[in-house]
């Protein structure tokens, strides 16, 4: 599917779809929990589906309902000898190491660019606890394994996405004695790792820190039920404020000010951009005025980067963004493709290897782009119509399905203009 927008003011409130990586994380928490959880305020997008089914895979009773889930926990067995991960690369890696809690044969299926996402952090383990894998030579799936986990001292490195070290700290303390596990290098996505530890702490799981340098496991413990409310997702609500220093007048509701995730960095970040921003007790936004270029690390919240491209490609002076690899890994290799799509539209922007350099311009112009089926490239581009004069037409923007499957009608709900194209 294909939109194009007229270029129109957008004015109102949101809620904000929950937090996917909450979600990912409550899901299975109470799958491997004794007794039964609801999980409230859940929406169904595709990578959330794709957790939901590998969770009954490894043998959670779920029931879907409109907005809830209500869960009966379960020991790790196999109730299927396949899981697809579809697109989801947080599914993937977070429930590798968690199914391999049982020793039975497995494996991993995906589409997309998923088979192609690094999985060289538990192929290193593997050869090491002697877990038989066999992957095609020029992808990481489909994945077989045959063999089980086994406690031990475990290294990961730092640098490299924290989903790994999320699906370790989830399965070890499953296991029958106690484990370690060690960050080789800086820990970046501190926050990610943070969301992991206070979703577990509420699940009952007993995990010693060490100032990210070192986490201490006890084995043989349970899972107790609990029930949990996901609160609004910070990576969502990006986009919405950098259309609000775009001009638009858009309140965001329903988010928690306090919260763990590590994407509410984009506050701080748009600090760093000079933007009017005021939140209230109940409410989120940004008062429309003239941005100035920023300095930007993403180390820590490599999500944020297609949105924070589009505000520093319309921003005053020159931005740079930094630490930003992790970009090259994503659904896309985002930053090159956002250095294509926004520099097609009369952008100003330059790839470094881990980062760009952008230098703002007052507005765009409008063209054929693509999403490159990236369900974060295509709300980012389309909050760039805001500073256009001419239609933007969006190719394959169904992407969104990805992590917010309602994003277009909420955007029509809020002024825009769209013509959809199968």
């Amino acid at each position: 599917m294909n939109v194009t927008i007229t270029p129109k003011k957008l004015k109102g409130e949101v809620v904000i779809p929950p937090s996917k990586s909450l979600s990912h994380r409550a899901i299975i928490a109470a799958g491997l929990a004794q007794g039964k959880s609801k999980i409230s305020n859940v929406m169904y997008s595709q990578d959330i589906l794709a957790t939901i089914e590998a969770m009954k895979a490894i043998g959670a009773k779920i029931e879907q309902h409109t907005d809830y889930l209500l869960i009966e926990g379960s020991e790790v067995q196999r109730c299927s000898q396949v899981i697809d991960a579809n697109e989801s690369g947080s599914t993937l890696r977070f429930m590798i190491p968690i199914a391999l809690v049982c020793k039975e044969p497995l494996c991993w299926i995906g589409k997309g660019q998923l088979p192609y996402r690094p999985l060289d952090s538990y192929l290193e383990i593997f050869q090491k606890q002697k877990i038989s894998y066999e992957k095609p030579e020029d992808a990481y799936l489909p994945l077989k394994t045959d063999g089980g986990l086994q406690p031990g001292v475990f290294e990961i490195r730092g640098d490299i996405s924290s989903q790994f070290i999320t699906g370790l700290l989830y399965a070890l303390p499953l296991l029958k004695q106690d484990s370690t596990l060690i960050i080789t290098t800086p820990l970046e996505s501190k926050g990610y790792v943070d969301l992991t530890l206070d979703i577990l702490k509420k699940y009952g799981i007993r995990i010693h820190n060490d100032e990210y340098r070192r986490f201490d496991i006890p084995g043989n413990q349970t899972y107790h039920a609990y029930d949990y409310t996901i609160e609004g997702d910070y990576s969502q609500s990006a986009f919405f404020l950098v259309a609000d220093c775009l001009g638009a007048e858009i309140r965001l509701k329903a988010m928690n000010s306090d919260s763990y995730q590590a994407d509410r960095k984009i506050l701080e970040d748009l600090k760093q951009f000079q933007a009017n921003l005021r939140m209230n007790d109940d409410e989120i936004f940004c008062l429309p005025g003239e941005t100035k270029g920023a300095t930007i690390d993403f180390s820590q919240s490599p999500d944020l980067g297609p949105a924070l491209t589009v505000l520093a490609a319309l921003s005053q002076g020159e931005s740079h963004f930094i630490n930003a690899k992790r970009l090259r890994i994503k659904e896309c290799d985002r930053i090159h493709c956002m250095v294509e799509e926004l520099n097609k539209l009369g952008g100003n922007l330059k790839e470094l290897e881990e980062g760009m350099e952008i230098l703002g311009v007052p507005s765009l112009r409008g063209a054929i782009v693509s999403s490159h089926h990236d369900h974060r490239i295509a709300m980012a581009l389309a909050m760039a119509s805001l500073k256009m004069e001419e239609k933007l037409t969006i190719l394959n923007a169904e992407c969104v399905q990805k992590s917010f499957p309602h994003f277009w009608e909420v955007f029509e709900q809020l002024g825009g203009e769209i013509l959809y194209e199968e």
